[in-house]
Order: structure tokens, then C-alpha cells, then sequence
């Protein structure tokens, strides 16, 4: 009997690479046109429905930017789709407002400057039309919302010249000394008081003149709600907020921080890797996230290539961690470098948040929450820097921290590199997608057709590209480590990408 085959399904095939677009840039610079420190853009983040987008930049600004292309008719691309609106080409955003988020303070207990710069932007739920979100520099964090508020102004008065009677006077009636008592100096009676024995026609009084106030149009007002300040002694380097909608947490190299986002005053601080010696300090934290969905459970990286996993219900310190993720070290491969180049820089949950992505300097890895012996997938970003990595020292890129991002969907992630380039690579069982893409207006030109589906072993592709010349990739192209693509941001519902190169905020879809 075959009943059996029948039922069993072939294994889907993987999706095919996406062909990315340029669709948008913002602040675009000319040639040799020189950027401003202030300008670099150093945070993006979509909020949860991708109908808005932050930037914050190095000199303490927030940029809003909102989609237009939807707004129309309301509703996402792809219910537009089914009900037959004609759509545009691709998502297209436009600027909202911007405000100054934080401003260059010092420390003078440490003697220490704390910079403007925005480190990372979290939106929180919005209400009543306004928008919320959180922005954050080393040292403080800072609660927004952004509103449109009407504009009042007075456009009239209603007065009908013909009969009033002076500047809003009354002629004066037989008891005009009573008013006369009240004038300063001595004023003689030119100037008519009203008095108490008005008689007041039936029509009122022509010349009562009354403001008549009207908005006409509205303003964007940037409101600062709650600051969250003197938590924190080291560099903060992650917020994420709760799914359950009142908390979230603000990580350091050292500690962990739980707040109540209409608390400011306190916090719980609900992990700490400090030593009782700093001397025996080994590893810091580097990246810290909680679950999308399980309010109970977060996940920090450290700078020694692990990922814990913490349950907050197991106990109120959670210095012990439920799941440990890290890769053991290939034998006969440790170096110099290997522990400097193992850190982690940014980790992100998939939307369903049974994936953890992880970005350290040369390696993108995915993570099953449920299997901690080692990553499902690996993707090498940028492996023909590995013969480079001494310079990479000595110019301290190495120490770059770059980010990463999956697509809604969880079949794609992608993470930036050098001479603003960022690699998209699709993650679905089977897939060999490998995009390289430049942030400019063609983005695909830089393209490397080199197969690139993740491998455990890099000796083969490693003596491949020691082969190239020096500073030139594996495509044949010359890198540049000046230009760095650190941050980038993925649309929660649709493949469209946004990506900061120094100042300039460029957006491709697919």
C-alpha cells in the first residue's frame, strides 16, 4: 500500500536572492564634500509596524522619518496589495522631525566628558496618537513623545468699527467722578471709565472687543517625559524593551538594569559580572536584548563569544544563566587576535524569537534557542580581511562594533563591513543567498558572485584570498576601512533595508 508516500511532501525549496533596489537616500553628501563628526549617524531603528523610522547621530540628535506611501489609504503594502490599490514602487519615507535628544555634559566626580552621542534608539507603544520612544547616550536614558500639537492663534477680533466708541471706552455717564477716583495721577476726564449706572442696550455692547482663537495648523512637539540617569557607571551599550509593555533594560560592560519606564528614580539591577577583584575581570557584557514575546526571558552576549540566556522567574539576581550559547575553539586555530576578534557586538532575536543573531568581527551566526551545542548557521562576512587582521589592530578597526538584522519573515539576516558595504545572506534550510551590496545609488555593483553559504572550516577560503593583493577583497575590489557600515535596520514586514554611511541614511527594497 502507498498511502504513505502520498502524504509526505517534498522538501520546499529555498527562496530565490531577492535583486535589491535603491529606493531613498537621506542627507546625501557631494563629492569630496567633507563630513561634520556631529553628522555620523549612529543608531536606526524601525518601530514595530515600519510605518516609522529614527536615526540618531553623534551630535545628540533623533530624526523621525514616516512612511508616505501607505498613508493614503492605511493598512500595509500587502493587505494594499490584496484589495487592489495601486501600489508605488517601492517604500518610500519621508522627514517627520528631529529634536536634540542629549546634550555633552561632564562628570565632575570623574573628571570625565560624557558626549551627546545617541548609542541606540528603542520605540515603545504608542497611544492617543502620539509616538514614544527611548534614546540613550553612555550615561543617561531618556523617555520621548512625539505629538502634533495645534498651533493657536488669534485671527480676529470681533468688532464692528462703525460702532464702537473709542479703544473699547464707554461715553461716560452722570457718575463719572466715581471713575475718576481710580485714574493714577490726577487724570482728567478725557479718559471715560465705565461706571455703575450703565444702561446697557438690548444688543450688548457694540465695542466689547473678544480674541477669536483658531488652528489652523500643527507642530510636531518633541517632549522629554522621564530621564533615567546615575544607574549606570560604565558605558551603556544596549536598551530593549519588555513585550509586556511597562519595563525594559539598560545593559553596561558590567551590569544589567531593570526599569519601569514610568520610574525613573529606580531601577533593579538584575545582573552583574563584577568581580570582587577587577583584576580577575575575564569578559564584559556587550549586547543585551529581551525576548519579543516571553517577558521573563533576555539574552546578553559577552566579549568572549557567548550568549546567556537568562529566565528573570528563576531568581531576582540573575547572575546564573538558564542556557549558555558559544562555539567551542577549533583546535591548533587560537592566535593573537582570536579572542579579540570572537567578541560579540550586537545580538538580535528573530520575530518569533526562536533565533538569536550574533555579529562578531568576521562572523554572522544563528542561534536555535532550543540547541546550545553550537550555531545553526555561520556566514562569514568578510573572510579576505583574516591576512589583515595585524593592520585591523593597529588601527584599531578591530574594535569596531557592527550590527545586525534579520528580515520579519526570519529567511534572511544581514550585517554590515568596510568600504560600505553590508552583506545580506538568506538563512532558510538549502539556501546559498550571498549578497554583497554598497550603500550608494547602485547598490549591486559591488556584487561578489563567490558561493557563500556558511561553512564550520575557513582554511580553503582563507588560502583563496591570501592569493589577493593587498587591500582588495575577494571580488577583485580595494577596501577601505575608513568607511565603515555599522548600522543598519531591517523593515519588520516587508524586505526593505535601511543602512547609515557616515551621515548619509540610505534605503534599498526588494
Amino acid at each position: 500500500m502507498n498511502g504513505g508516500d502520498e502524504v509526505a511532501e517534498a522538501p520546499a525549496s529555498p527562496p530565490q536572492p531577492l535583486e535589491w533596489k535603491f529606493s531613498q537616500v537621506f542627507g546625501e553628501r557631494s563629492a569630496g564634500e567633507e563630513v561634520q563628526e556631529v553628522d555620523i549617524i549612529s543608531a536606526i531603528e524601525f518601530d514595530r509596524s515600519g510605518d516609522h523610522l529614527a536615526t540618531g547621530d553623534r551630535g545628540g540628535r533623533v530624526v523621525l522619518f514616516e512612511r508616505t506611501d501607505t498613508k493614503d489609504h492605511g493598512g500595509s503594502r500587502r493587505d494594499l496589495e490584496r484589495m487592489g490599490y495601486p501600489i508605488s514602487r517601492h517604500p518610500e519615507f519621508r522627514y517627520k522631525t528631529e529634536f536634540q535628544s542629549h546634550e555633552p555634559e561632564f562628570d565632575y566626580l570623574k573628571s570625565l566628558e560624557i558626549e551627546e552621542k545617541i548609542n541606540k534608539i528603542r520605540w515603545c507603544q504608542t497611544a492617543n496618537g502620539a509616538l514614544f520612544l527611548l534614546s540613550t547616550n553612555d550615561k543617561t536614558i531618556k523617555y520621548w513623545k512625539v505629538q502634533e500639537k495645534k498651533v493657536k492663534n488669534i485671527s480676529e477680533m470681533n468688532v464692528d468699527p462703525s460702532k464702537a466708541v473709542g479703544n473699547g471706552g464707554v461715553a461716560s455717564s452722570s457718575n463719572s467722578s466715581i471713575g475718576k477716583q481710580y485714574l493714577a495721577n490726577g487724570g482728567d476726564k478725557s479718559h471715560n471709565l465705565p461706571s455703575n449706572d450703565l444702561s446697557i442696550s438690548p444688543g450688548g455692547f457694540p465695542s466689547l472687543r473678544l480674541p477669536v482663537v483658531t488652528s489652523n495648523e500643527t507642530s510636531l512637539m518633541a517632549r522629554c517625559r522621564r530621564v533615567y540617569a546615575h544607574a549606570h557607571d560604565y558605558h551603556i551599550n544596549s536598551i530593549s524593551n519588555n513585550s509586556d509593555g511597562e519595563t525594559f533594560i539598560s545593559a553596561d560592560d558590567l551590569r544589567i538594569n531593570l526599569w519601569n519606564l514610568e520610574i525613573s528614580n529606580q531601577s533593579f539591577n538584575i545582573c552583574d559580572v563584577k568581580p570582587a577583584n577587577m583584576e580577575d575581570l575575564t569578559e564584559v557584557i556587550t549586547s543585551a536584548e529581551f525576548h519579543p514575546s516571553h517577558c521573563n526571558m533576555l539574552a546578553y552576549s559577552s566579549s568572549k563569544g557567548s550568549i546567556r540566556l537568562i529566565d528573570m522567574r528563576q531568581s531576582a539576581l540573575c547572575d546564573s544563566h538558564a542556557k549558555l550559547f558559544e562555539e567551542p575553539e577549533a583546535p591548533g586555530s587560537r592566535s593573537f587576535f582570536t579572542e579579540i576578534i570572537a567578541s560579540i557586538s550586537d545580538i538580535k532575536f528573530s520575530r518569533d524569537g526562536r533565533h538569536i543573531l550574533s555579529r562578531d568581527y568576521m562572523t554572522l551566526k544563528l542561534w536555535d534557542i532550543n540547541m546550545d551545542s553550537g550555531p545553526v548557521a555561520t556566514f562569514q562576512v568578510h573572510e579576505y580581511l583574516r591576512p589583515k587582521l595585524c593592520d585591523l589592530y593597529e588601527n584599531d578597526s578591530i574594535f569596531d562594533k557592527f550590527e545586525c538584522c534579520s528580515s520579519g519573515d526570519g529567511l534572511r539576516v544581514a550585517t554590515g563591513s568596510y568600504s560600505n558595504l553590508f552583506r545580506v545572506f538568506g538563512c532558510a534550510p538549502g539556501s546559498t543567498e550571498a549578497s554583497t551590496l554598497e550603500a550608494s545609488k547602485n547598490p549591486m555593483r559591488r556584487q561578489v558572485q563567490t558561493p557563500s553559504r556558511p561553512s564550520r572550516s575557513l582554511s580553503s577560503i582563507t588560502r583563496v584570498v591570501r592569493r589577493e593583493g593587498p587591500g582588495v577583497d575577494a571580488n577583485g575590489n580595494s577596501f577601505d576601512f575608513t568607511t565603515k557600515l555599522l548600522h543598519l535596520a531591517w523593515h519588520p514586514t516587508e524586505n526593505s533595508i535601511a543602512c547609515a554611511a557616515a551621515n548619509s541614511l540610505y534605503m534599498y527594497y526588494a
